[in-house]
């Protein structure tokens, strides 16, 4: 097992060490969805302040019991008996009424939460993605608005309900005996200082075990979606000694939280009842002296009770309160994360019918992760509608953000880049992206049906023309071969499918989307040489009237294109049909020997 000790700590951004001094208080950020549910709310508080003004009389039902034991009128003892019982009934029914409706509203407000974070981050830009771990993310949404949900459906009501009794606990103490009261009052500052001192102590450690949970959660992600890669490199040995080290170095983070919980615990409950046993000391000597009645003796016993528990209650919610503050913290960087890529205010709507005219124009670029790389450098292009372009190099040459920035995933550094003449950054995503076809180089499959995967390029369309889509890609024989054909579920990522099946999925996906401008990134590299044929068919013929970006390294795949852009290191060095590429030598005639026999060129 790793030693936790020697496990590296996870690394946090300067917000997130900034938001470790802040307080409870930021558990204000989650007014605004509580706020919809007001009458809800409004609701589960009547509830709460009516059980424990129920909970407060009911001593006063048990002093007149007490002190009409040797009454002679039975009937008057009748009364009260029946009295207290009906207390304890209303304060049964107030209680249900109170955690039906304080859970009802903690549950509405978490799942509003955890929708509001997942909004925000399904829309955020790929650049996010390059500086925080999805598993990350993931366990912001679960396990902090697991302790969001356990602090608004229980902590929160509880410890409003014990600051009433507290408060009027005091008050009625005060009434009951106003000597007893003050010598319980001497008690409080002694008891408040541990909790205050230590409770941020608490709260500190309460982050930083969030943080390990988090930091374990990322890598186990990380490591379950790369399965494959993990087995076929023999790394289990490994990976398990690595997610050991995180969730012992969590253990550990966690066991100091606790230990300082418990030692605040201790504290307080100690000096809280040796203070009650002392005030009851004194009590039953005025009891002796006749200056209490033992009822009354024992109405105030039972308000310090409640005082005490009221208090001990709160020391404990205090640390589940900081946690919740730290996780809502978590939470709310999330919602208020910044996007490099965002919509214009007044997006401007692009002309239709959509022509599919794309124009670079001198684009430079490098991805934000690696600033000091050029990945485009002044790149200036004009692709016609309807035009076939192939964009061909070395890998790392340019091509695939060609692809990406097209797509506006990131924004260039200087230049611009237009549909149809319009600025892409002045459109909003979403209206652009609809007019875009996409087949990328790792076609994602998600755990549904084959019928779900190739629908989701158009969620409206009929059952037949997802299965024309199908066939046109090559791809319905094999569905059909799956134990229950278009119904089949292909498990997580496409496990049980292979990379050309996938590619198959992948491009029936962007046939059936029908759009303008249909880009292809690497999409033939896992298909067989009589697949490829068939969904080059297929390309070939949506290509037909669209504007069609083609990435390969396989020229063989490019050779149709009516214009084929040679890039190297960022640049476009050679662009021109292939026969013209071939005799005039260079990079694009290199390539195409390299992937020939002999170093035949391409017929």
């Amino acid at each position: 097992m790793a030693d936790p000790s020697k496990v590296t700590p996870p690394t946090k951004s300067a917000s997130e060490e900034r938001a470790r001094s802040k307080k409870i208080g930021a558990l204000a950020s989650l007014w605004p969805f509580v706020l919809p549910y007001w009458r809800l709310m409004l609701a589960a508080i009547a509830a709460l302040v009516g059980t424990a003004i129920i909970s407060l009389v009911l001593p006063m039902a048990v002093r007149r019991v007490v002190d009409n034991f040797e009454t002679e009128d039975a009937a008057l003892l009748d009364r009260y008996f029946m009295a207290a019982i009906g207390i304890a009934g209303l304060l049964a029914v107030g209680t249900a009424l109170r955690y039906a409706l304080v859970t009802r509203l903690g549950e509405r407000v978490v799942a509003d939460i955890r929708k509001s974070v997942f909004d925000r981050v399904i829309s955020m830009s790929p650049s996010f993605y390059e500086t925080i771990m999805t598993g990350e993310v993931l366990s912001r949404i679960t396990t902090d608005t697991t302790l969001i949900l356990s602090v608004l459906g229980s902590s929160v009501s509880i410890a409003l309900r014990n600051v009433l009794i507290f408060i009027g606990g005091l008050i009625l103490m005060l009434l009951t005996s106003a000597k007893l009261s003050l010598l319980v009052l001497l008690i409080v500052p002694v008891v408040i200082v541990p909790i205050l001192v230590l409770g941020r102590k608490v709260r500190a450690l309460g982050r930083d075990n969030q943080d390990w949970i988090a930091a374990s959660s990322g890598r186990a992600s990380e490591q379950l979606s790369a399965v494959q890669t993990v087995q076929a490199f023999t790394h289990e040995a490994s990976s398990r000694r690595m997610f050991s080290g995180l969730t012992e170095a969590s253990f550990v983070s966690a066991k100091r939280r606790i230990n300082m919980r418990a030692l605040m615990t201790v504290i307080v409950i100690f000096l809280v009842f040796v203070g009650i046993v002392g005030v009851l000391w004194v009590g039953a000597n005025d009891v002796r002296a006749g200056v209490l009645s033992v009822g009354s003796l024992i109405q105030f016993v039972i308000y310090a009770v409640m005082v005490a528990g009221g208090v001990a209650a709160l020391s404990e919610i205090t640390g589940e309160l900081q946690r919740a503050a730290g996780a809502t913290e978590r939470l709310v960087e999330l919602l208020h994360s910044v996007d490099s890529v965002c919509d214009a205010v007044a997006p401007v709507a692009l002309a239709t019918p959509v022509r599919g005219y794309i124009a670079f124009e001198d684009v430079q670029f490098s991805y934000p992760s690696r600033p000091e790389t050029t990945a485009l450098g002044g790149i200036t292009l004009n692709i016609q509608p309807g035009e076939t372009i192939a964009f061909v190099g070395k890998s790392g040459a340019g091509k695939t953000t060609i692809i990406q920035l097209i797509q506006r995933f990131y924004d260039p550094q200087a230049g611009r880049i237009t549909m149809d003449g319009v600025d892409i950054s002045l459109m909003k995503r979403e209206d652009f992206r609809q007019y875009i076809a996409l087949v990328p180089q790792d076609p994602m499959i998600f755990a549904d049906t084959a019928l779900a995967n190739i629908a989701f390029g158009r969620p409206d369309a009929s059952r037949l023309e997802i299965e024309s889509a199908a066939q046109a890609a090559a791809a319905h024989d094999f569905i059909m071969s799956l134990p229950d054909g278009y119904n089949t579920k292909l498990g997580e990522r496409g496990l049980m499918l292979s990379g050309g099946q996938k590619q198959r999925i992948a491009i029936a996906r962007a046939i059936l989307r029908d759009a303008p401008v249909l880009l292809l990134d690497e999409a033939t590299s896992a298909l067989d040489a009589e697949s490829e044929r068939s969904v080059q068919n297929a390309v070939d013929k949506l290509a037909e009237g669209r504007t069609t970006l083609i990435v390969a390294h396989r020229l063989a795949t490019v050779k149709k294109a009516d214009r084929i852009i040679v890039m190297d290191e960022g640049q476009i060095v050679a662009q021109g049909a292939h026969d013209e590429l071939v005799s005039e030598g260079g990079l694009y005639a290199r390539l195409a020997r390299l992937q020939f026999t002999d170093g035949f060129a391409i017929d």
